[in-house]
């Protein structure tokens, strides 16, 4: 589906090549104060221009249709959109015969049919992550108390991102990467077990954007190698402080006050310039396919201030839950 949250609920819709991107924003609170100027700086971070990223360059400008008037959310239903601009669909149209390797062409067609559009990867394109970066603008208004930062570590397997990125480009081929996030400061105390821990709430976000393949929080993968004496972290005043940050700020599913800290694993961009070979559906034989147009060598290099968004409105969504169930903890 394409809605998330339980309170501060979110949809996503259009299509890459379609007349217009956006979202709808259902239980945000009223009195927020918002504009479509806000917007405009992670969304900035989310563009392309940068060496490494596609030649494909949208405006993005937001228009608000509903929910804020005045300058203030109203409590209704927010919708945002923008306006697609820089199309060239003829770059996807072999794609229904021969499905790009990587790519969500086979399934898409195969769940819905045949009738999904293919062009610019439609529905499933990293472009609707525009919907996720403007809901996380107003998420993070809404844990104003808290700073929520992602970085792009390494790609292609080095801390050398730059020099990953032009050996990249010189073979034609694509490269992944990893991003650290962090949230400073998050409220004491939410997170709702079994299914809604934070953990589970904020991965099924992360997992939502195309491209991510894993996961993990504090120590992570690490930690299956740790003696529990090692793993465990010390308690050290009365706030809840920790000597060490191995759970990544969280305990049984809820924040326990520590920083929380996890990392993401961004796969290749599957459209890459080198030749593979792979199934023609038409001809029923095995080509050779070189995917052409306007790709992202390094997609990861856009990727950190989404996986922002996403953390912050799964913040902001347990935050709503909890105020609801406990009321405002003192």
């Amino acid at each position: 589906m394409n809605s998330f949250g339980v309170l501060f609920r979110i949809s996503i819709f259009g299509e890459s090549h379609g007349p217009a991107i956006g979202l709808i924003i259902d239980g945000c609170p009223p009195g927020i104060a918002i504009s479509e100027g806000d917007f405009m700086h992670d969304l900035a971070r989310r563009q392309s221009g940068a060496a490494g990223t596609t030649k494909r360059h949208e405006p993005d400008l937001p228009e608000i249709l509903s929910g804020v008037h005045n300058g203030f959310t109203t409590g209704s239903p927010i919708a945002i959109q923008t306006r697609n601009k820089d199309k060239i669909s003829s770059d996807y149209s072999e794609f229904k015969n021969i499905p790009r390797p990587g790519h969500a062409d086979f399934t898409a067609q195969t769940k819905y049919s045949g009738f999904s559009d293919l062009n610019g990867s439609g529905h499933f394109s990293g472009r609707i992550t525009w919907g996720l970066v403007a809901a996380g603008v107003i998420a993070k208004k809404i844990c104003s108390n808290s700073t929520v930062t992602a970085n792009l570590t390494s790609a292609g397997g080095s801390a050398d991102i730059q020099k990953a990125i032009n050996d990249a480009v010189a073979v034609n081929d694509s490269i992944g990467g990893i991003i650290e996030c962090r949230i400073t400061n998050p409220p004491m105390a939410i997170g709702e077990p079994f299914f809604n821990s934070i953990e589970s709430v904020i991965s099924h976000l992360i997992f939502s954007i195309p491209a991510i393949k894993g996961v993990e929080f504090g120590a992570g993968f690490a930690s299956a190698a740790m003696k529990g004496s090692a793993h465990n972290d010390p308690i050290i005043d009365e706030h809840g402080k920790t000597a060490t940050n191995n759970a990544g700020g969280i305990n049984g599913g809820i924040s326990n006050g520590n920083e929380i800290l996890f990392r993401v694993a961004v796969k290749p961009t599957s459209s890459t310039g080198v030749g593979q070979t792979t199934f023609n559906f038409e001809t029923r034989k095995m080509e050779s396919l070189k995917v052409s147009g306007r790709h992202d060598t390094c997609i990861a290099l856009r990727m950190p201030v989404i996986v922002e968004a996403a953390a912050a409105i799964a913040l902001a969504d347990l935050m709503l839950v909890d105020r609801g169930i406990f009321g405002i903890r003192k």
